[in-house]
């Protein structure tokens, strides 16, 4: 496992579902981030498939003129994912309390994680997960920046560098058998992080992790 369990605490150790009880109607990440990830799903995703967004929001970033099979949202908080207009159903659980998803083996092309892989305390119960619902060739793309509630985040994502995040997200496709060996994109911002701290302007980092459930995984 990529994770002891000191790794895998919180700050706040309260109910994730109380922390997200209340709808944010915001984006997370700036306009820079949100049209790298809107390009990359533009490149990597194709028309009428199936689509499902983990730990989704309000918005999911996908191309406005790509128009899918079936996409599946999840969250913590209905509000926000029935506020979701590309979303066709969703569902509403707790991963870090209950990891198993409630979706058939081998039912999705592509599973979707944006900015929030961070908060995942058991990651390799829902990487299986992933690789379960994913049909062979199916596709998990897993972006991110350097954003987070830092209370949320589990430790090794708090303490960790930026490249350190990045390796660890491929460690999670890597610990996870029938994998291809994933595929990193990082686009780092152009201000340094002391300037970031302070606030002021600039673009968010990119990054994304991308893998396949393998062709031959039946």
């Amino acid at each position: 496992m990529p994770l002891s369990p000191t790794q895998r605490t919180k700050l706040d150790e309260t109910d994730d579902v109380l922390f997200y009880e209340y709808p944010r109607f915001v984006n997370h990440v700036d306009e820079g981030f949100i049209q790298q990830l809107t390009d990359l799903y533009r490149q990597q995703l194709k028309p009428n498939t199936r689509i499902f967004d983990m730990m989704s929001s309000w918005v999911s970033h996908l191309p406005d003129e790509m128009e899918f099979a079936h996409v599946e949202g999840h969250g913590l908080n209905g509000e926000e994912l029935a506020r979701n207009s590309r979303l066709n159903h969703y569902f509403v659980q707790d991963l870090n309390r209950n990891p198993k998803l409630p979706l058939e083996d081998q039912s999705f092309d592509a599973v979707l994680n944006t900015v929030s892989v961070q908060y995942l305390q058991y990651p390799e119960a829902i990487f299986s997960e992933i690789y379960r619902i994913l049909k062979p060739g199916g596709m998990a793309i897993i972006s991110f920046s350097n954003r987070m509630f830092y209370q949320k985040a589990i430790q090794a994502w708090r303490d960790g560098s930026e490249d350190d995040r990045v390796n660890l997200v491929k460690q999670y496709f890597e610990s996870t058998p029938g994998f291809t060996p994933p595929e990193i994109i990082a686009r780092k911002s152009s201000l340094p992080p002391i300037l970031q701290m302070m606030g002021i302007p600039g673009s968010d980092p990119f990054y994304a992790v991308i893998a396949h459930r393998s062709e031959s995984s039946k």
